[in-house]
């Protein structure tokens, strides 16, 4: 049983996509008012999946957050394990038993929490409404996700409480002098681009000839265009066919080396403040690239990393002491999943978490929670 971030899937979803224009512009181009629950919901209807005294989960929930994974790890070029959904099942489980457990006090402590997580992500976006388009495609409102995350944000505080943890400054302090190479922050850039596209958005074949070379001029001319003074912003919006960026006239989020293709990469980190790149080709299309600022790399202080240094040992402990208290509250809250093929897969599920918790104990006692 997971406690970190059970709307991790569903909250990050919207920040790779962001990213991913940068990576994968062909891929962005899909429609993003499309949403597949709307439609799934509208030909089956919204049945529950699973109940317990005092709550119950429709489908809707878990396809939500499974949805946007799924574009997430689709994104990224990659695959979600086979037991994801159950996982995810089992997660938005415990959410509902722990609420139930939650006092005032971590109601108000889970709202700070969740307040502090929407705006850090929210940072990660040029724009509000940039963000808003990203949640939008993973099929969730602003709203929605305020309300989950305060959910999450909740339960989590009620199972620290319930489990007692406490994460010290001198856990934490000693946490970052042990590890020295978690807190190098490399060098960042921050930058704008024009994306004229020579492959077919859908099928990522290249485009006719004749169109690819009517790009390159087209292209050449916005350079001609942005070195006579012309807004290099003003034209990525009307010219640029990268939807994730163009309405926020071509910006995109700082980034540092190893996330971007090789060529937008090399041609970003060599600009200087202000610079206008030559035209840069990639296998997605032609870009123009300018330099807005560049972040040296260097050394997160302890009172930066602090509060994430105690989340993550908080993590470490709840993994350790969570499984056993979750399962009693499984048990005390008349659990029945009500989907007989999630029903069939969660009792593999179950039972393999109760052999991993098994090992873990065996392998080292659980640590100390602290006062």
């Amino acid at each position: 049983m997971k406690l970190s971030l059970f709307l991790s899937a569903a909250l990050m979803a919207g920040v790779m996509a962001a990213r991913a224009a940068t990576q994968n512009a062909a891929q962005l181009t899909a429609d993003t008012n499309a949403n597949p629950q709307v439609a799934m919901t509208a030909l089956f209807g919204d049945p529950a999946v699973a109940k317990g005294k005092g709550f119950e989960i429709k489908r809707s929930d878990l396809d939500q957050v499974v949805s946007g994974a799924k574009a997430n790890a689709a994104a990224a070029g990659q695959q979600l394990p086979p037991d994801f959904e159950i996982s995810v099942l089992d997660q938005l489980i415990t959410i509902q038993l722990l609420l139930q457990q939650a006092t005032p006090a971590d109601q108000a402590a889970g709202k700070i929490e969740a307040d502090l997580q929407y705006t850090n992500l929210s940072k990660r976006f040029p724009s509000p409404e940039a963000f808003a388009r990203q949640l939008t495609a993973v099929g969730m409102t602003v709203a929605e996700l305020r309300a989950k995350a305060t959910q999450e944000a909740v339960a989590k505080a009620a199972l620290k409480r319930e489990l007692n943890i406490s994460i010290s400054d001198d856990d934490a302090k000693d946490y970052y002098n042990k590890h020295p190479a978690d807190f190098e922050q490399p060098e960042m850039v921050h930058v704008r681009h024009i994306l004229l596209m020579t492959i077919d958005p859908a099928t990522h074949s290249p485009l006719l000839t004749n169109t690819v070379a009517a790009k390159r001029r087209q292209i050449e001319d916005l350079r001609k265009r942005i070195l006579a003074g012309e807004d290099f912003a003003t034209l990525a919006t009307q010219f640029s066919e990268d939807p994730g960026s163009k309405q926020n006239g071509g910006e995109l989020p700082a980034f540092p080396r190893g996330q971007m293709v090789p060529e937008f990469e090399s041609a970003a980190f060599a600009l200087n403040t202000n610079q206008v790149s030559e035209v840069v080709t990639t296998q997605f299309g032609y870009h123009l690239i300018k330099l807005l600022d560049k972040t040296p790399a260097k050394e997160i202080d302890y009172a930066t990393a602090a509060t994430d240094i105690k989340e993550g040992l908080a993590r470490q402990k709840i993994a350790k002491l969570a499984p056993a208290y979750v399962q009693k509250l499984r048990a005390e809250g008349q659990v029945d999943i009500l989907d007989p093929d999630l029903k069939a897969q969660d009792a593999k599920f179950q039972a393999s978490q109760a052999a991993a918790a098994a090992a873990a104990a065996a392998e080292a006692p659980a640590p100390e929670t602290s006062k």
